[in-house]
């Protein structure tokens, strides 16, 4: 077989070669279009004469790598590029060879030299000015990651840089030696605005406060942050009165354990839970922390549904085991009476789901001899036993499952125009936001599962290149949802029914077959592009078309 071509000449077959496209042209431009290896080319001095990689190329390197999906180490980058075309990806002269763990090793020591968390703040900036965005709430959250391996301690005492110790396992590993990440993520296209990599033993109440008063200044100036929102764990008094001091504006959700809270939460939900199909709120004012704020108490109907099949499972189990042991202490024999109520007392401190709804002490005769005892016979003493009924409390069961079906949101902004009830509800909602991206990273095909390098500053460098992986994946969702939306346009779900919406994971998947066929070296085809490709890729533009277009 031969194929003519413009040249004349013949090509025969060992002239083919096939390289493998798939989705890496949508992520080469979303990281070009963010101008993320620009920004690091400039701002980090490098002697590109004696480089033929330079470090925005290798941070590009290890972006593609990352969502490729692979299940590929960050050392296994040569081989991830072999059957890609590299120089369509990263630019001319190019090649994987290039790619190697030495070059990518030392990209992760200038990354850190550098300062892994003041160069993603300038990254993000920029981000969220290419893109358009209104970063008024930034979510903030961490989560942790195993490491394996040894490290030297003294390189773990360095100013600076990360302890990898034991500490609170976000995944149930607390036998394994972890580092933390630490996220804030605005809310509009749910784009990390500020990383920061954290000591194992980290502890949330601290931390937060920590970053926000070490960058609050810089997010209000390069992203306009107006509202910090977290969990339970802001609501700290020391932290609130930290962000007081700073002006800072910010959402969180009031802890349970709060003896104010459950006190409202005793007076509000009974009346927020009636009707209990619709979702109901109530605002009010109160001072916590000598801070004035507005308290949301938010009934949620599937909360309900939730507490009452649990509740009900707790306390029918946990009613059976108090009567058991009622049942055990009414077969107990007391020497005397104080010894039987002394029993009585401690037994009812301990019930939980139940209450001691009448008792008796009775009193009975014990003999020295077996069978009835004759008319004039004395006895040798007496046994004391319990005689006992318990009953249910239902006001306890009533009160947990208020408790269980409201939440309250706190926020320092009191003034109701400014955010309203349901614009302080949806932001809070918004926190999954962060936690979606929690789960990206922990997706088992993303290079991230355990983390594994020679020392601590490059885990800190390669926990950089994790969020920026993340940013370019939010970031090019954002930009696809948005051309649609503009465009009045669609895109085949999972289901082949069209959809304004798609996740960038399902975009990735759908361009999964898109190969280059390069011919004698002179002309290219892109095979297995369709209608809906083509559409998307001219809906992002021609830096998205170029990428996907063939040559010759």
């Amino acid at each position: 077989m031969a194929m003519h071509v413009d040249s004349g000449s013949l090509v025969t077959p060992d002239q083919y070669s096939s390289r493998v496209l798939n989705h890496l042209g949508l992520v080469a431009g979303m990281y070009d279009e963010l101008g993320v290896g620009e920004l690091i080319d400039q701002v980090i001095v490098q002697d590109m004469e004696r480089r033929h990689v330079s470090l925005g190329q290798a941070v590009k390197a290890m972006v593609l790598n990352g969502l490729g999906f692979t299940q590929r180490a960050l050392y296994l980058t040569p081989q991830f590029f072999q059957d890609k075309p590299v120089e369509r990806l990263m630019g001319p002269g190019v090649d994987a060879a290039q790619l190697n763990d030495d070059v990518l090793g030392r990209t992760l020591d200038a990354l850190y030299d550098y300062g892994v968390t003041s160069l993603y703040s300038q990254l993000a900036a920029q981000a969220v000015s290419r893109l358009g965005l209104s970063s008024r709430f930034g979510h903030l959250d961490s989560t942790s990651f195993h490491v394996d391996g040894d490290y030297a301690s003294d390189a773990q005492d360095e100013a600076g840089v990360v302890r990898l110790t034991r500490g609170y396992s976000r995944d149930h590993r607390p036998d394994l030696n972890q580092v933390v990440l630490q996220l804030i993520v605005e809310r509009q296209a749910a784009l990390p605005v500020l990383m920061q990599p954290l000591s194992g033993n980290s502890s949330d109440k601290t931390s937060f406060r920590e970053a926000i008063n070490a960058h609050i200044n810089q997010l209000r100036s390069d992203v306009r942050l107006e509202y910090v929102v977290a969990d339970s764990a802001l609501y700290a008094s020391e932290t609130l009165q930290a962000l007081d001091q700073q002006q800072v504006g910010w959402i969180s959700r009031v802890p349970n354990t709060l003896t104010l809270a459950q006190q409202i939460l005793d007076t509000v939900a009974p009346e927020l839970i009636s009707p209990p199909q619709r979702q109901a709120m109530r605002s009010l004012g109160t001072v916590y922390a000598h801070i004035k704020q507005r308290w949301l108490v938010v009934y949620s109907p599937e909360a309900h549904q939730r507490a009452l099949h649990t509740l009900n499972q707790q306390y029918l189990s946990g009613s059976r085991a108090e009567l058991t042991k009622a049942d055990k202490l009414a077969r107990r024999v007391f020497a005397c009476e104080a010894d039987a109520q002394q029993a009585l007392s401690a037994f009812e401190k301990g019930l939980k789901y139940t209450m001691v709804a009448q008792h008796r002490i009775l009193t009975r005769a014990r003999y020295r001899t077996t069978g009835r005892p004759a008319h004039d016979q004395l006895p040798a003493g007496y046994d004391y036993h319990l005689e006992l009924n318990l009953a249910c409390r239902p006001e306890q069961h009533h009160q947990r499952v208020w408790r269980k079906s409201c939440f309250i949101l706190a926020t320092n902004q009191t003034d109701t125009e400014a955010l309203t009830d349901d614009e302080l509800l949806a932001a809070y909602k918004d926190q999954q936001n962060v936690e979606r991206g929690f789960r990206f990273f922990k997706d088992p095909q993303f290079m991230a599962a355990t983390l594994f390098l020679k020392s601590p500053q490059r885990i800190m460098a390669l926990m950089m290149i994790m969020t920026l992986c993340l940013m370019v994946y939010a970031a090019l969702e954002y930009r696809i949802r948005q051309a649609l939306a503009d465009h009045e346009c669609v895109f085949p779900n999972q289901k082949n029914q069209p959809t304004t919406t798609p996740t960038a994971r399902w975009v990735f998947h759908y361009f999964t077959g898109i190969h280059l066929l390069i011919i004698a070296q002179l002309n290219s085809l892109v095979l297995n592009l369709n209608e809906h490709h083509i559409a998307l890729l001219t809906l992002l533009g021609e830096r998205y078309e170029r990428l996907y277009a063939p040559d010759g």
